[in-house]
């Protein structure tokens, strides 16, 4: 999307919890830390206006809602800081202090965005601006000339992975929908209530790591600074038919999920649109909820980081000639592998680490992309992207608003059809060859 516009900021205010919240400092665990250096998750949501829908995306009735589910998941009304400890770890302070709400208006249509591609633009457009960063959630509702809304949100990483968030903004919409009091027996009618205890993803004392977990957790993000041209995003859809297609392939009387199909599909139309040597060692790497994989599991409305990466990895050749079924399978191994000593060996391996790093560094972003051997992909398939009903009906689309790092993937439901959004951010030259082997019968 290459559109020269800015939206017209009409009110900004902070919304704070509409109750008194725990004031604390809020421990933020080794899988929060890792992503403090990811700053704010981008997201907009585009709704059609209801012909009878006087009160649209009414302002007055956000707020009062927003107050009320930060009553609950009141670490969003906190700001991120640094302990007072001499170890400056850093914690998000919980203090009652509010979220950004953004209210603007855009000549724009629908139509004039196109495809809605991730990209700096969109994200400018409709995702708020966070001043200051230590804000942990922002929203933007944006009044588009065709009637409709745009709906951006920025929530801090170091806060939620994507099912905490989803769980937020499921509570959120829930409460502004059916007029709720915010009470907490009221919002326990709608949705789970958080749990906000990150010591049970504490590391253990002393730390121990496994040296077979390093066979299944990966340890490290690497990044290069030598990608060959521009990087470029594109949303493909891949029809409910064609993932059905897909997962018949896989064959072998083994029940496969449209998340392993589909990715060893993109993996391996990836490393043929690379032209990547047959003898090379392709690596793929996808995030893997904790939640039910340590024993005793954690309660399921943990509201935090609870995501490890796992991998595989295989040459280039034997990955791109096998069976989609046993590409599939690399994926299937590696998620079934991860068991309660894994993740512990990873939190306990991550703990460590936080230490070695310098504090001035943890925040930091990280430049670079994936080399080119190695793709990583996450998936929101199955997350309740599309339940968001703020009273004025469900979402008719959810994307990413930016993807600015190549090897990176998003799987999402398409919110209607049945199919899958293929989000890619890969170098600009081998996207036309990535659509066509994507789409190759």
């Amino acid at each position: 999307m290459a559109i020269d516009s800015e939206a017209q900021v009409m009110e900004s205010s902070i919304v704070t919890p509409s109750k008194a919240t725990p004031r604390h400092q809020l421990w933020l665990s080794a899988l929060d830390l890792l992503l403090v250096n990811r700053g704010h998750t981008p997201t907009v949501y585009f709704y059609r206006r209801a012909a009878a829908a006087g009160d649209f995306f009414d302002a007055a009735r956000l707020k009062e809602s927003l107050a009320r589910a930060l009553v609950a998941f009141y670490p969003l009304a906190g700001r991120l800081a640094v302990d007072d400890d001499a170890d400056g770890r850093f914690v998000i302070d919980c203090n009652g202090e509010g979220a950004l709400l953004v209210v603007a208006r855009s000549d724009l249509t629908v139509g004039d965005l196109g495809d809605l591609t991730p990209s700096p633009e969109l994200r400018k457009l409709f995702v708020p601006r966070v001043e200051p960063s230590s804000i942990m959630l922002a929203v933007q509702v944006t009044f588009l000339k065709c009637g409709a809304v745009a709906f951006g949100t920025a929530l801090h990483h170091a806060a939620a992975d994507a099912i905490s968030a989803f769980h937020f903004f499921h509570a959120w919409s829930s409460l502004c929908r059916r007029g709720l009091t915010g009470d907490d027996d009221d919002i326990d009618a709608v949705v789970e209530l958080p749990c906000h205890d990150r010591s049970l993803l504490r590391a253990r004392s002393p730390p121990s790591v496994s040296p077979d977990a390093f066979a299944v957790f990966c340890p490290k993000l690497t990044l290069t600074q030598k990608i060959s041209g521009p990087v470029a995003s594109k949303v493909f859809t891949v029809s409910d038919g064609h993932v059905a297609a897909l997962k018949r392939a896989c064959g072998g009387g083994v029940r496969v999920s449209t998340f392993a199909a589909l990715s060893a599909h993109v993996w391996r139309c990836v490393c043929a649109a690379r032209g990547l040597p047959a003898n090379a060692t392709t690596r793929l790497t996808l995030p893997a909820s904790v939640r039910r994989r340590m024993r005793p599991p954690v309660p399921g409305g943990y509201f935090g980081n609870a995501v490890i990466w796992v991998g595989t990895s295989g040459a280039v050749g034997d990955v791109t000639s096998e069976g989609l079924g046993d590409t599939a399978g690399r994926i299937r191994s590696a998620v079934r592998r991860m068991d309660d000593e894994v993740v512990q060996s990873a939190i306990d391996y991550f703990e460590l680490a936080a230490a070695e790093v310098k504090k001035e560094d943890a925040g930091r972003p990280i430049p670079g992309d994936l080399p080119e051997t190695e793709l990583r992909i996450i998936s929101w398939l199955g997350m309740p992207v599309y339940d968001a009903d703020y009273g004025w009906g469900r979402p008719e689309l959810m994307v990413r608003a930016e993807s600015e790092r190549s090897g990176f993937v998003y799987l999402m439901n398409d919110g209607g059809g049945g199919g899958v959004q293929v989000v890619v951010c890969v170098e600009a030259a081998i996207l036309e060859q990535f659509e066509k082997l994507l789409y190759a019968k």
